[in-house]
């Protein structure tokens, strides 16, 4: 275990062996740390930066981890470690911009058990789960689920249905969501604000975004076989962008040199409509783009300036083509 964790979640609120009906340590055990050292000149270096860490889980007994892929991409150097203090290199099998899932593959024996499968189908807001970093009971957290929905990232990312738990584990990346039954049923992914949901109370608390498990089995194979989905990719604009006030998007952010900062798009630009279409909201938004076509495809978009209505056309790509890619196998 690594000490330096030791004592991270309080113990009131840390799971105990005697309520579950499954072996809560051999469970705990199948999290591992990651940890990845990544190109200064890599595409997200600037974002992400260069050194990552988190967690990820054995999901096989020949020690494939899956883990949140932002912590693999292009990724050189990656290191897993265990709760009784194995250590193995590993390498990238796949990373899906769809779901955000990564795998890696340790490079040596990790005398864990995988972490079975389960589901988030008969999972509801109020149900009780487990919320595991690497470091055992330590740094694992009986948390609850607080809503199940869609999510849209601002960096042109969405799912259809989320979990999100609460309290948050204070290290989420890759963390492990376990359900009453000891098995996985998603991965954590990130940290958010949620309201209690009276609108007379404007308190926000901390809880975490957590993607599903149900995600990974239909795309599986391919990521094994081919590093990554085999789809047509889906047309990226390196706009970074949040919902304001009205279904109003605003662009936050632009990725430098990307589709949106070559076609002039300004921080501060609110997005009206996509295709010709008015745009309601950011999952709206990314679903119009994706509409558009495959990558390579322009998109036109109309955007709000200062008062002024701007048409423009954006010609999209493919995200991939702007990361570094380790080898594979």
């Amino acid at each position: 275990m690594d000490k330096s964790k030791e004592g991270l979640i309080p113990e009131e609120v840390r799971p105990k062996a005697a309520d579950y009906g499954f072996d809560l340590g051999r469970m705990l055990s199948a999290v591992v740390s990651l940890r990845t050292e990544v190109p200064d000149d890599a595409f997200t270096a600037q974002v992400l930066g260069t050194e990552r860490a988190g967690s990820g889980v054995v999901i096989s007994d020949n020690g494939l981890v899956l883990t949140i892929g932002y912590l693999i991409t292009e990724a050189e150097t990656i290191w897993l470690a265990t709760n009784d203090g194995q250590v193995a290199q590993a390498h990238v099998v796949g990373y899906d911009q769809a779901t955000g899932f990564g795998l890696v593959q340790a490079l040596a024996r990790l005398d864990v058990s995988a972490l079975p499968f389960g589901s988030i189908k008969d999972v509801h807001p109020g149900s009780p789960v487990i919320i595991a970093g690497h470091g055992g009971r330590s740094c694992a957290l009986e948390a609850e689920v607080i809503a199940k929905r869609e999510f849209a990232g601002y960096w042109e990312y969405l799912i259809d249905e989320a979990l999100f738990t609460a309290p948050a584990h204070p290290n989420w990346g890759g963390t492990a969501c376990i359900g009453t039954d000891g098995r996985l049923i998603g991965v954590g992914s990130l940290l958010i604000q949620h309201s209690s949901g009276d609108p007379e109370d404007e308190a926000t608390a901390d809880g975490n975004m957590i993607v599903p498990v149900d995600l990974l089995p239909p795309i599986l194979d391919d990521l094994l076989r081919f590093g990554q989905v085999q789809r047509p990719p889906r047309p990226w604009l390196g706009m970074f962008t949040a919902d304001g006030s009205d279904d109003n998007v605003f662009v936050v952010g632009l990725a430098k040199d990307g589709p949106a900062d070559r076609a002039g798009v300004e921080v501060a630009d609110v997005v009206v409509q996509v295709g010709g279409e008015e745009v309601s909201g950011l999952a709206d938004m990314w679903r119009k783009v994706w509409a558009q076509g495959e990558a390579g495809v322009e998109v036109p978009v109309t955007l709000m300036r200062e008062g002024q209505e701007l048409e423009m056309r954006l010609k999209s790509a493919d995200r991939n083509s702007f990361l570094k890619h380790a080898s594979l196998h």
